[in-house]
């Protein structure tokens, strides 16, 4: 019985070793490029930039307001409450692709046999849907403020309001991010991760006006003015009226203090761990 030995050309690797940190970043990347179709089909590109566009009406709305009319439109502060269903549709819409793809075809186990832990990972997820959504609400806020710089409107340009707003524009987006895609994440189909995300944005929107008022007719103001914090985006907004003094953009008031910012950390905090605990116990089978 004979033997050979073949030189298929394998060689060992003597380049420089980017390390996990490189490996994270690579994979916020990919995970960005996949929220809005990037390297995908044409078809998956049509929702994210078709949201993207309907966000951009308002701000040029606003340009076209103070150029002819003399006056500011939209205010930064209340430009994502303003929007909030098309930011809600958004995260509904591509939270689940960012998160469903491996949890389908069971690739998470090839993930974390590289030097890329459940945290690295649920990290580089999470950054990837939070500057999705930060740019979806950046862009046109920088765009109305650009166009008040141009047009030279009386009095000094908002631009306390404005860095407010994107401050609390990516809070937001943390905030919609994380609790999302843990939603997104209990499933693995792409459809009912969809729908799973958008039913619990509807029941907490409708359920703040019926709290509301029935706490209000009994006369309990001060419970029916946490009923707005059942709503991320007011909740939001509640924290920009708190660390920047604007504005609230809900009919009634918030309640004062730094609660509310309490009530985005926590519910930062439990839907990153949520998602951690749904990929450990995927990565495990």
């Amino acid at each position: 019985m004979s033997s050979e030995i073949y030189d298929i050309g394998y060689r060992h690797y003597d380049g420089p070793r980017l390390g996990p940190g490189h490996s994270t970043r690579a994979l916020a990347v990919h995970s960005l490029r996949g929220v809005f179709g990037l390297g995908r089909t044409a078809r998956s590109k049509i929702m994210p930039f078709s949201l993207a566009a309907v966000m951009l009406l308002p701000a040029i709305v606003s340009i076209a307001m103070m150029a002819m009319m003399g006056r500011r439109g939209m205010p930064y502060s209340g430009f994502a409450v303003f929007m909030q269903p098309v930011l809600a549709i958004f995260l509904a819409s591509q939270a689940p692709t960012v998160v469903a793809p491996d949890l389908r075809f069971r690739v998470l186990p090839l993930y974390l046999s590289r030097p890329v832990t459940i945290t690295q990972y649920v990290g580089a997820k999470v950054a990837a849907m939070t500057a999705a959504m930060s740019l979806l609400v950046a862009a046109p806020v920088t765009l109305i403020y650009v166009g008040e710089l141009v047009i030279d409107l009386d009095g000094p340009p908002q631009t306390k309001e404005y860095l407010g707003a994107l401050v609390t524009g990516l809070l937001l987006s943390l905030l919609l991010s994380s609790v999302g895609l843990a939603i997104a994440s209990l499933t693995p189909r792409r459809g009912l991760g969809v729908a799973s995300v958008i039913a619990v944005y509807l029941l907490s929107s409708a359920s703040v006006p019926i709290v509301y008022s029935t706490l209000a007719s009994t006369g309990n103001d001060a419970g029916a003015r946490w009923a707005w914090l059942l709503n991320p985006f007011w909740l939001v907004d509640a924290v920009q009226v708190w660390l920047f003094g604007t504005t609230p953009n809900a009919e009634g008031e918030y309640p004062a203090g730094p609660y509310c910012g309490l009530v985005v950390v926590a519910l930062i905090a439990v839907g990153l761990a949520a998602l951690a605990l749904r990929y450990r116990k995927a990565a495990s089978r």
